[in-house]
């Protein structure tokens, strides 16, 4: 709280990583009564004045990655793995979030894969980090680096590979409102990155052989 308050007050910018006091949830609900009124309704008609509190009620929900730390998920891994060293795939990871430019929801599912390095990770906490990345504002292609780095940074293995696809409803339901348009992003480290037949059977595993090429180790 100091730290805004002193960037506040010297004129600065304050660092992203700095968080914001939050408003408390009487602010919250106040603030989406403002948005019905600038929307054209009526807060206090019968029908909506519950509304205010519902909605702060699903942004704790829809938003709740911002209080937990993903990596702890990834603390408690296993070593008894019987020598095995080959890749590991969890695909298809549905997740939902919400773009930070309009916040419309982003749908679709991430699959992530990563050669070990004499240890796994339970695959419900793949699943949970995915989670937590997505109850967030995000850009697809910032929540699919951030995976990637969690992975790499916790588990440590020779690579990492992670690939998103969604459909962004701030293209579909506004602005240019073309339907049936997906995105796809993909991060690769390590082995992934530097080998492509481990590339390629990452690719294999999640039927996308071939779609996704390294260039220039990017």
């Amino acid at each position: 709280m100091d730290k805004v308050v002193s960037a506040k007050r010297s004129g600065t910018k304050a660092s992203a990583a700095v968080r914001p006091v939050p408003p408390t949830r009487e602010e919250a609900e106040e603030a989406v009564r403002t948005l019905i009124r600038w929307a054209g309704d009526n807060p206090d008609r019968e029908g909506l004045r519950a509304t205010p509190a519902r909605v702060v009620r699903a942004y704790e929900e829809w938003f709740s990655g911002y209080k937990d730390d993903p990596r702890e998920y990834l603390k408690r891994t296993f070593e008894e793995t019987g020598g095995y060293d080959e890749v590991v795939v969890l695909r298809d990871i549905r997740f939902e979030s919400y773009c930070e430019h309009h916040m419309a929801p982003i749908i679709g599912r991430v699959h992530i894969g990563y050669l070990p390095h004499n240890r796994v990770v339970g695959i419900s906490k793949l699943a949970r980090l995915v989670e937590v990345y997505a109850r967030r504002l995000q850009i697809q292609e910032k929540m699919t680096a951030e995976i990637a780095a969690c992975v790499d940074e916790v588990l440590k293995p020779h690579g990492v590979a992670v690939v998103a696809e969604a459909t962004h409803q701030c293209m579909t339901t506004r602005g240019i409102h073309k339907t049936g348009v997906s995105m796809v992003t993909s991060r690769m480290l390590g082995v992934f990155r530097d080998h492509a037949e481990t590339r390629h059977e990452f690719l294999s595993a999640i039927g996308m052989r071939g779609a996704i090429h390294v260039a220039n180790g990017a």
